[in-house]
């Protein structure tokens, strides 16, 4: 630096901008300098282990072949087509579904160890398939092992919060024409004491045994009639509309009443169940999440088995555990803690209240939507808590995680930016920044249901697992291997 600039810059106040250690800056602050915090966190929070192994893929060859499988895992994200074409029973459609086989959202879990929401959800099941005649009965069921339990994801289903699937219950048929991959989900029930938060009272039945006898097959009808619906064109508009495809759903299920309508109502059935049905979708405003978490499973069902790809294939909870996948590695599930969850709660109910976070619904972030979309649905911070600009600032920060933008998801509110997709797992670990997810909040206890709704973020655990995991992937590849000799 020459003498004339030291000169020129010591002329006036002096102000500093400090990355590092804010207490550094005491001296200066207590001298009356003007500090400006600079928020900064080293790579991979410092961690020696794992700054060195990013640097070792980091390595030309390394990182272009990284490079290439994530382009050509977005690629694939970019090109799937999912439609959804049919509604049928889950033991007719669902790949290996049994009548003693109950999917659960996320990772493997057993009785011993499930989350209140997720046993109350499997009583109702179990009194829904006529299996016991009490919830007691039930307990006890599960408890000697007479039920046979497995993630959804193992069997191309996703589902939200307990995300319960029995072989009864009907399901939503997506396929990819791009692909011809299929997913499956149940129908939504709606909000309050319902099935998926564990709610497993009389009218809790009921209302199921309406969705399969009345409303599944009124719906097989209408889309045999309409013919296929595409599920991505769909929630290009709702992003336009308000909504941010995973606590918001008023502008997808809006939309889908519009496409089903004129088909519903020239049905052949009695009109008095024709108005029941579409009073019911009318009243629940997350009807449409039961189709988009389908619809994004089939999306990023095209990304699995690619080797080098850091991109996430899966990312989901059972109200115990947090497990994600990686595209790299299908099927291998990298597991941490459930996270409690800071929102806004419903009259009557606080953090205490809360189980930690669960369902598959986080199916949503990991393709772009939900958390990564929070800047289309600024009403959403009414639902989750925080501010307008918090939604928007938190798009902006999911976009360095990712590994590229949306084109057909755009968000106005980002002058048509496309919507942040392909989470990184290279970039969550090298900008210490985990995937942001909103969602709803389960009362602890079986039985009681939705308590409220808000934001939280997987544990650390399960991104530092899956980056060694990658790791060592990468070093068992023999072109690898050898770039790194």
């Amino acid at each position: 630096m020459s003498p004339d600039l030291v000169h020129d810059l010591m002329q006036g106040p002096l102000a500093i901008a400090h990355l590092g250690l804010e207490d550094v800056m005491s001296g200066a602050r207590s001298s009356g300098v003007a500090v400006s915090q600079v928020a900064f966190q080293p790579p991979a929070g410092g961690d020696p282990k794992r700054l060195q192994k990013l640097s070792a893929l980091r390595k030309p060859k390394i990182a272009e072949a990284i490079d290439q499988a994530n382009q050509q895992g977005l690629d694939k994200l970019l090109a799937a087509q999912p439609q959804l074409v049919g509604v049928g029973i889950a033991g007719d459609w669902i790949p290996g579904m049994e009548a003693d086989l109950f999917l659960h959202a996320g990772p493997p879990i057993e009785w011993a160890r499930m989350s209140g929401p997720l046993r109350g959800a499997v009583i109702g099941g179990i009194l829904l398939e006529g299996l016991a005649q009490t919830p007691a009965q039930a307990e006890q069921l599960a408890a000697a092992g007479k039920i046979r339990f497995a993630p959804c994801h193992h069997h191309q289903t996703v589902g939200p919060m307990a995300g319960l699937v029995t072989s009864s219950m009907p399901v939503w048929i997506i396929e990819d024409l791009h692909s011809g991959q299929r997913s499956f989900c149940t129908l939504n029930e709606g909000l309050g004491k319902v099935l998926r938060y564990g709610a497993y009272s009389p009218e809790v039945i009921e209302r199921l045994g309406f969705m399969a006898n009345i409303l599944a097959p009124i719906l097989s009808e209408t889309l045999q009639a309409h013919g296929p619906i595409d599920l991505k064109m769909l929630m290009a508009q709702a992003l336009h509309m308000g909504d941010e495809g995973h606590n918001r759903n008023r502008a997808g299920t809006s939309l889908l009443i519009r496409e089903l309508a004129p088909a519903m109502v020239r049905l052949k059935r009695d009109s008095a169940e024709i108005a029941q049905v579409l009073a019911f979708i009318h009243s629940n405003d997350h009807f449409f999440l039961n189709l988009s978490m389908p619809m994004a499973k089939c999306i990023l069902a095209g990304v699995e088995d690619l080797p080098f790809s850091s991109m996430l294939s899966v990312m989901a909870r059972n109200g115990t555990d947090f497990g994600i996948q990686l595209a790299c590695l299908p099927g291998r599930w990298f597991i941490g803690k459930a996270q409690d969850i800071e929102g806004l709660y419903f009259p009557g109910f606080s953090k205490e209240d809360a189980n930690p976070d669960i369902g598959d619904s986080t199916i949503m972030e990991t393709v772009g939507i939900g958390g990564f979309a929070m800047a289309a649905a600024p009403a959403i911070v009414q639902f989750v808590g925080g501010t307008a600009d918090d939604a928007l600032e938190t798009t902006r920060r999911m976009g360095q995680i990712t590994i590229g933008r949306n084109p057909i998801w755009t968000i106005p509110q980002l002058g048509f930016a496309g919507a942040p997709t392909g989470i990184d797992l290279q970039k969550v670990i090298e900008l210490n920044m985990l995937p942001a997810i909103n969602t709803g909040i389960a009362h602890r206890e079986p039985g009681i249901g939705q308590v409220g709704a808000g934001l939280t973020s997987p544990p650390w655990e399960c991104f530092h697992q899956a980056f060694d995991a990658f790791y060592e992937h990468c070093q068992q590849l023999k072109e690898v291997t050898n770039a790194t000799d």
